[in-house]
Order: C-alpha cells, then structure tokens, then sequence
C-alpha cells in the first residue's frame, strides 16, 4: 500500500486560535447556550420535531398558509428562546424557567390561531379581545426572540414601523398618514397575510427550510471537506493555487449556508492558514475569504435563500430569478480570482506542491457521488418540480447514495443530528421573516414604500443615476447586521421602490439592491464577513475590511451595469446570440477592474495606467457600441505598453548572466 497524503485540509488548525470563540463573536446566531441534562434532550427532541413536520408536510403537502406559519413560527419561537439568552454577558449554561414561561407563551399564541382557524376566517376583520391580546403577544415575544438571535438593529427598525403605524397623523406632510389604532395595527400584522404571516415567513417556513435541512443534511455526509478538496485537487498547484481554492470553495459553500460569517470561519479555518503558507499577506487572505464567502449569498442555485423571496415577491419562477443571477455572480467571482492571481504574479507566488495535493480522480471515485443530489436538485427543477419538492427528493436521494462509503454513511444517529442541525440553521431566518413581515405589513398598510420612493427620487432631481447611488447608500445602510434573507425582504420594501418607479425593469431593481445590502457584509465600518477574516487571518480589522472592498468592486459596479443593461439578466434577450457581446465586453472589463485595483499586469502598473485601467474598464461594462470599442483600445494598449515593460525589465537580467 502506498503511504496516504496528508491533505491541507487534514493539517491542524491554527494554533493560538479559538474558532469556536470567534465565530460566536461576528456571527449573533453562533451565541447560543452550550446546555446539558434534560434541557439538551429537550432542545433536541423538539428540534427533531421540527425537522420532521417540515420534511413530512414537503412530502405529503402543506397545510393553509396561516397554519403552516403558525407551526413553523411556534417551533422557531421555542428553540430561538430556549437556546439564546436574554442577556449575553450572563452565564448560559442553564435555562431559566422565565424563558420556559415566554416558550410557552409564544407556543399558545401561534396554537391559538391553528386551533381556531376557521372561526378567525369567519369573522376577519372583526377582532375578538382575545385575538388582540394574542396577537400583542405574539408581536413581542418575534421582537425578542429576533433580539435574542440577531441583534437589536431588525426589532428597533420593526418597532420603528409600527410606531408609524400608530403616529402617522403627527409626522410631517411628506411622511404622515392618517394613523391606525392599536387594535387595526395588531388585526393587521397578527390576523392578515401581509404582517407576521406575510410572504417572508410563507416562504421561510416552506422552500427555505426544507433546503436548509437538504444542507443540513449533505453537511452531514462531509460535503465540506470534499468540496474544499476538490476545489485544491483543481486549483491548489496552480500561481496563487490556494486564494483560488478559498474563492471556490466559500463559493460553493456559501449559496448554500445563507450566512456570509459562518461560512467565513466554517471554510476559512482551512484556506486562510493556507493562503498565509504560500506568501499572501494576512489582511490580504482574510479578505479573499470574506468576499468570497459573502458573494454566495449571491450565487445560485439557492443565493442564501434569497432567490425563493424574490421569486415570490416578483411572482415569477424560482429558475428565472437563478438564471438572471448567473452572469452577474460569474463576473462577480470571475474579479475576485483574476485578482488574486494578480496578486500572486506581483508576489511572486507559487501553489501548492502536487504531492501536498489531494488526487481528482481518487476523489471522485471514493466521494464523488456527494455531488449527485445537488445535480439531482437542479434537475427536478429543470424539471417542472417546485423547489419545495426538489429539495424534498434531493433528501431522498441523499440518504441511499451516502451508503456507497462507510464514512459518509446516514445512519440513524447522523439522520437525527442533520435534521436537529437543520432547524437549528433555521431560527435566524424564521424569526428574521416573522419580525421583517411587520416592516412589510407596515408598507402595505400606510403607503410607506411610496413615500419614501418620491423622497429619494425628490432627492435625486428625477434623474436615474443619483436614484441608483442613494438606493444603493440606503441598501447598504439598511443590510447592515442582516442575516440573508432578512436583509433582501428589508431593501427591496424600502429601496427598490425608487428603482421601479424609475422604469428600472423589477426584477433588475430587485436583484441591485439584493447586491449592495449583502454588500453591508464587507463595507466598513460594520464589515462582520471581514472582521471574522482579519479575526482567522491574525490582522487589522479594518485593513481587511478596506482590501475586501476593493476584492468586491466588481460586485458594486456590476449591478449599476445590469441597471442600464438588462440583457445580463437575461431580460430582452431574444437568443443566446444577443449575451454574446453584452457578456465578452462585461468579462474584458472585469478584467481591466482588477488591473486597477491590484496594480499589476505583467510587470507594476503605475498611477496613471491604472486609472486608464480603470476607464477602460467602466467603458467595457458601460452597454454600447463606442463604449466597447474604446475600452477594448484601452486594454490593448495597456498589454503592449506592460510587455515592452516587461521585456525592458528583464534585459539587464539576461545581460548580467550572460556576462
């Protein structure tokens, strides 16, 4: 037998790090209590149950949209109490029985409207006492627990909305309403389909929870590993091999897990260590990882569950929001590794030797088959299959083919972790849907979207570039702190609204503000994704920060292109022919985007090319004939200009050795 090699993914961690400890300090969800005894078996149990009413009613068929949220809301409610403490600071070891008490609170709440459903669809609109004070309830117990597994930003802006619920007539005339009393407001959000149980939390507490217990479950199979080997097998001997490696893998890792900073210290335990191994700086490696990881979020097929919210919000198939998303995000990831290459040429950086480097084929062989039920998702959805469904299958076929190792193998035991680690995945976004349904509830019952819509465009004197720039600054602004999901539901109610009245296509207003609130993750000063980077990498949070922004670039201009150009969507494209340009010139000038932002092609680029670089750039991106051509010009003349450079360079070199 030959001697088996050690793979980088196989090395041990870095010492001197708690990842454990770090994670839990960027990313709010991670901050849950470490209990034992009964409590843990309690947790687990009604976990379980969570799991399995989800898995059963995806198979068998869900129940009245009320219902099937209330359920989903009341499991959601029990483990977000139970598992995160009031207060952070304080021992959270145990569970008080006060949190027993609100569990139980928010179990009745949801319960009383399952139970009584019927009667409440008789008499809508006419609450009962009773109903009101549920419904109050309810109301504060989403607010806490949002508190509780977040942060405060989301309940402070949802407390915010329902006080302007109540005040509107005392506002001034631009933003004032004729006001709603409490009893409306609590009809509104507890009773309707447009607060609580609003789209949000219709599609969290159906498409996205059976995908996040599909993770849950191929997690479950070693996935991660195999995905993070692959990415090496293919990439790691080549110049920057182990940067290319992280941007592959956080990329394949992170449309799936929903949130940018577990995934930065799930994956990047293993790439950051191996990027600092090879020569890349430290803010530089933390930084590859954060934006890697973040963009994601924004990488179909699934885009942080993200693109399920913006088919139903848009009313469209689920597979023609992942399509549009597929150019953007390519050119988006397309940057990232043409500048880590870049930058690895400027260093003077090689990859990883081949014997450090897991086999491709050995791979395929023994693990290859984990990849088959996300090609079986894909078609089922290619297929006709609602994603619900798809997911649902993919889980089947997951369970028999993970029988073909003995390591990778879903036992009894592994199937009850996947499926308690699946709900567990989904407490952030239930509670995020249930409190961001009153933001949204808040739109639709005094107009706000409209209101603010006017404002910005009064703002912008009308004109459609400063509407994108302030739509894009209040993105930003309010995706700060957001899980995923959240973070879409909050920009597209309050941003895009100025986008659409613009005449910006909906799907193409959607998907700009999807791209710079996920963006929030990486923009100082409140950069989560890259600070975990900087915490892994050993460097200066902010330092990381800034080279994350400067790595994303492409991922903040692209959308304004996609804005002027919706053909990179896929909108008005009559054939496959009409991308072909559209897509070549976008690609070119990606291309000359990262010249500008690392300084290198070839051999240094100075001041004064790289600001051509970066004209040459916004030129290709920019749609239009004259725009392409004179870009491409640019582009030219900079490869000419840098390879005479280069040979000038390397003469007195060869004279010397010569000599």
């Amino acid at each position: 037998m030959t001697e088996q090699v050690q793979t980088p993914t196989e090395q041990p961690k870095k010492e001197g790090i708690d990842f454990d400890e770090l994670i839990r300090k960027y990313d709010s969800e991670s901050r849950f209590r470490i209990v034992g005894g009964w409590q843990k078996i309690f947790i687990s149990l009604v976990a379980f149950a969570m799991a399995a009413f989800h898995f059963t009613t995806a198979g068998i068929g869900l129940l009245s949209i009320q219902q099937q949220g209330a359920i989903h809301l009341a499991f959601a409610l029990t483990l977000t109490i139970l598992l995160f403490p009031m207060y952070r600071k304080r021992g959270n070891n145990s569970i008080p029985i006060s949190d027993f008490f609100l569990a139980a609170a928010g179990v009745a709440a949801c319960g009383y409207l399952v139970v009584n459903y019927m009667a409440l669809t008789e008499r809508a609109g006419l609450p009962t006492q009773m109903d009101i004070i549920m419904g109050f309830v309810l109301i504060a117990l989403v607010l806490e627990a949002t508190r509780r597994i977040s942060n405060p930003i989301l309940p402070l802006l949802a407390i915010a909305a329902l006080l302007y619920c109540y005040f509107g007539q005392s506002l001034p005339e631009a933003m004032a309403h004729r006001g709603f009393s409490i009893e409306r407001i609590i009809n509104h959000m507890y009773l309707g389909t447009e607060g609580l149980f609003g789209t949000p939390l219709q599609v969290s507490s159906t498409f996205v929870f059976i995908f996040i217990l599909f993770g849950a479950v191929l997690d479950k199979t070693g996935i991660g590993k195999f995905i993070i080997d692959l990415s090496l097998a293919l990439a790691g001997w080549s110049t920057g091999g182990p940067a290319k490696v992280a941007v592959v893998a956080s990329g394949l890792m992170g449309t799936v897990s929903g949130s940018s900073v577990a995934n930065v210290c799930t994956t990047g335990m293993f790439t950051i260590p191996l990027m600092k191994s090879v020569g890349y700086r430290p803010y530089f490696a933390g930084a590859v990882e954060a934006v890697a990881s973040t963009g994601g979020q924004i990488m179909p097929p699934i885009m942080g569950s993200g693109a399920f919210i913006m088919a139903q919000f848009l009313g469209i198939g689920y597979l023609q929001v992942a399509l549009a998303a597929v150019i953007p995000a390519l050119l988006y990831y397309a940057s990232v590794i043409i500048q880590v290459h870049l930058e690895a040429q400027r260093l003077g950086l090689v990859g990883l030797p081949k014997d450090r480097l897991p086999h491709i084929w050995d791979l395929l062989r023994t693990r290859g088959f984990l990849l088959i039920p996300l090609i079986a998702i894909i078609y089922f959805l290619l297929a006709g299959y609602t994603p619900l469904k798809a997911a649902f299958y993919g889980i089947l076929v997951c369970i028999p083919l993970s029988y073909l190792n003995k390591e990778t193998a879903l036992t009894p035991k592994k199937m009850f972790e996947a499926f308690e680690m699946g709900a567990r995945g989904s407490l952030a976004v239930a509670c995020a849907c249930a409190c961001v349904g009153m933001i949204v509830g808040m739109g639709t019952l005094t107009g706000a979207g409209l209101r603010i819509a006017n404002g910005i465009i009064e703002l912008a004197g009308g004109m459609l570039l400063p509407t994108m720039i302030m739509t894009m600054l209040a993105s930003i602004a309010l995706g700060t702190g957001l899980p995923t999901t959240a973070n879409f539901i909050v920009t597209s109610t309050m941003a895009a609204p100025a986008l659409l009245q613009m005449g910006v296509p909906p799907l193409a207003a959607y998907m700009f503000v999807f791209y710079f609130g996920i963006a929030a993750d990486l923009t100082p000063p409140v950069a989560l994704a890259s600070y975990a980077g900087a915490g892994i990498a050993g460097a200066d949070p902010m330092r990381t920060g800034i080279t994350a922004f400067k790595l994303a670039l492409a991922g903040l201009i692209v959308p304004y292109i996609y804005v002027f150009n919706p053909i990179l969507l896929f909108i008005g494209a009559d054939s496959m022919l009409d991308m072909v340009q559209p897509v070549c010139t976008a690609m070119l000038g990606v291309f000359l985007l990262a010249m500008a932002t690392i300084g290198f092609y070839r051999t240094h680029l100075n001041l004064a090319l790289r600001g051509l670089a970066l004209l040459g750039a916004l030129g290709l991106l920019t749609p239009g004939t004259l725009t392409d051509v004179a870009g491409f010009t640019i582009l030219l003349v900079i490869h000419l200009f840098q390879t005479y450079k280069k040979r000038n360079e390397a003469k007195p070199l060869t004279s010397s050795v010569g000599a």
